[in-house]
């Protein structure tokens, strides 16, 4: 079959942090991508806010770069998809791997493989792909080199990979400096016979297969991807698999349902380093963008009007966590902040969307460019459940609509339980805690609340435990912060979708009950002064609450409706103690993921764009003291 020799199409996997962003701005700058005046941020595929804020990838991107051989032969264009690290994008990762030849599996030279790692090599070598492995972070003071590969290898092995994936090359790495070598280096030191990627850049193009074609097939293009720009409207980034396509050219367009379209490419554009440039046509192996098409979607066919042949649908893992989203319902809606209906910050107006409507739009909205999400109807016309494959990942729609301007109230996440054999299932993770050896117990005891089982544990003589568990997923909902306080912040934790065991049981995850304000009103010093004593408070004075707004945590195990408007009785007489300052410990500030942790079955978060407040599902004392009575009584 005829081959494109002018280009390679590689995906760079790893688990969350283990240096791939960082490792693409390197092969960016030493490939001449930038002219030698412009200034450059560091991780520069990290384009969004959330991304450069939490210093995690979460949308996959592509982008090339021109390599000129070093025997001065033409030069080969390589295009890099940036996947995201974290488990619960993985969505995004199943789509990147769909665009390319071969992935590149980088693993931290002192961590080694982890949860992730584990989780986009099973996708890779599924989709029969070739694997580079890449030893990064070499420089580390705790790399162990030999360790990590052996432990590379059994993951392979342990994957059941065939005789001609578990024969990779490997490549060892320091991405922050921009170093890469085919020698191993000491372990804790940057590899010294180089001084820049062209091992990594040779590697690739010797064992990356270059995109193979037929000469005489129809066209066939993927959507794997959608953007979209404010002159073009929506963007579909696809890969063309035979033929050509051209500006101006018809083509067929194969939808989701198998229903058939002609329809006229407006805009052809390929990218060049991070920016997309007009062509004239697109070949075999391309990863290109195309305009015009008004209502395409992820998974669709581009194809030969005369003959459409349709590709697979790109089919993704089942979300496993879900939480309900409506609109906002408290009797602070649409006044921000302070509550008295400005921007807290300038006395802007904010353009806010509070409607049923607008957030169901926005919803619709999402569900086109994340294959992972779903969102089902419930009983209330407000309200909607929204599944995903975890915690995170729908904090991160929370957070970026908010910052859109949305109101929301979100409930408690829970599992997305199935049906196996008439017994319910529920999803279990996989959970790799890192811990100094003083803190074993602490996790041991948390892990045994949540029911979680030890799988493995390995101690690399270092004072450093590794320990691997099996745990429902609701076990781990509110464990991260329950986690860092039990081991002074020291201990690392990651977790992957393991599969589904059979239900397993009740699980309390958390001991102490509320602070609840039994009435509206302005916070004072006084009561806070007054109440401290009783929990731990979320906020400051001055603040407005309503009833059924927690306002802290409880000491004890049961819900507290308190008074924290009182304000101190003055009368005329003067008292001898008047002027004796009342200290107040400083409150808890817990963000949008701290809230999601902390709530309770009978609680939910207010969400606005200046403010998180948690609260009761139901606001009146009186009804909240009746339900529980009757559910008391069966």
């Amino acid at each position: 079959m005829p081959t494109r020799n002018d280009i390679r199409n590689v995906a760079i996997v790893a688990h969350v942090d283990h240096g791939k962003t960082t490792l693409v701005d390197a092969m960016l700058k030493q490939a001449g991508a930038f002219a030698a005046h412009q200034h450059l941020d560091d991780r520069m595929m990290d384009s969004n806010d959330l991304e450069r804020e939490k210093g995690i990838t979460i949308l996959a991107k592509n982008t090339a770069v021109k390599y000129h051989p070093k025997d001065g032969g033409a030069p080969i264009t390589i295009n890099i998809i940036d996947t995201p690290g974290h488990a619960d994008f993985g969505g995004e990762v199943e789509r990147g791997l769909s665009m390319v030849d071969a992935v590149v599996l980088l693993v931290d030279a002192s961590e080694g493989p982890l949860p992730q790692t584990r989780f986009v090599l099973r996708k890779a070598l599924t989709a029969r792909l070739p694997v580079i492995l890449c030893i990064n972070k070499t420089d580390r003071p705790d790399a162990r080199i030999d360790e990590v590969i052996n432990e590379t290898y059994d993951l392979f092995l342990d994957l059941d990979a065939d005789e001609d994936q578990i024969e990779f090359p490997i490549v060892y790495a320091c991405a922050r400096d921009g170093v890469a070598s085919l020698t191993k280096p000491e372990n804790g030191t940057v590899p010294a016979d180089s001084d820049n990627l062209e091992p990594f850049f040779s590697t690739i193009l010797e064992h990356v297969p270059a995109p193979t074609y037929d000469a005489d097939a129809p066209l066939q293009a993927h959507v794997t991807n959608l953007d979209a720009d404010n002159f073009l409207g929506r963007i579909a980034l696809l890969r063309v698999e035979q033929g050509e396509l051209r500006k101006g050219q018809t083509v067929a367009w194969i939808k989701r349902d198998g229903s058939i379209q002609n329809v006229r490419i407006s805009e052809l554009l390929m990218t060049e380093a991070l920016t997309r440039k007009p062509a004239e046509v697109a070949g075999p192996g391309d990863i290109c963008a195309v305009a015009g098409i008004g209502d395409i979607m992820i998974g669709e066919t581009l194809a030969d009007t005369e003959n459409p042949i349709a590709l697979p649908l790109i089919t993704v893992d089942e979300p496993a966590i879900s939480m309900t989203i409506g609109t906002n319902t408290s009797p602070l809606v649409g006044k921000g902040g302070s509550g008295k209906g400005a921007d807290a910050k300038s006395g802007a107006k904010v353009d806010r969307k509070v409607t049923a409507r607008q957030v169901k739009d926005r919803l619709d909205r999402e569900l086109i460019g994340n294959v992972s999400l779903r969102v089902l109807d419930t009983e209330r016309p407000d309200a909607w459940e929204v599944q995903g494959r975890g915690e995170l990942a729908l904090a991160i729609l929370i957070e970026t609509m908010r910052r859109e301007g949305f109101e929301l109230t979100v409930g408690k996440p829970q599992v997305v339980t199935r049906e196996v054999n008439g017994k319910t299932h529920e999803p279990v993770e996989r959970l790799t805690v890192d811990v100094p050896e003083e803190h074993m117990g602490a996790v041991t005891q948390l892990m045994g609340i949540r029911k979680g089982r030890m799988d493995n544990m390995s101690n690399h003589g270092s004072g450093w435990v590794r320990m691997e568990f099996v745990v429902p997923s609701r076990g781990l909902i509110g464990f991260r912060t329950e986690f860092l306080t039990g081991t002074r912040g020291t201990g690392i934790a990651h977790s992957i979708h393991e599969g589904y065991e059979p239900w397993f049981g009740t699980l309390t995850t958390r001991n102490n009950g509320s602070l609840v304000a039994d009435r509206s009103g302005v916070v004072t010093a006084f009561a806070m002064t007054n109440l401290q004593e009783r929990g731990v408070l979320f906020i400051d004075p001055g603040t407005e609450v309503y009833e059924g707004m927690i306002v802290g945590e409880n000491s004890r195990a049961d819900d507290m409706d308190v008074n924290i408007t009182k304000e101190k009785k003055l009368t005329n007489m003067r008292s001898s103690n008047a002027d004796v300052a009342e200290s107040i410990v400083p409150p808890r500030k817990l963000s949008l993921e701290q809230s999601l942790e902390f709530c309770r079955e009978d609680e939910c978060i207010e969400v606005t764009p200046e403010t998180v407040r948690i609260r009761k599902v139901v606001l009146d004392a009186k009804d909240r003291g009746r339900t529980a009575s009757r559910a008391k009584k069966g």
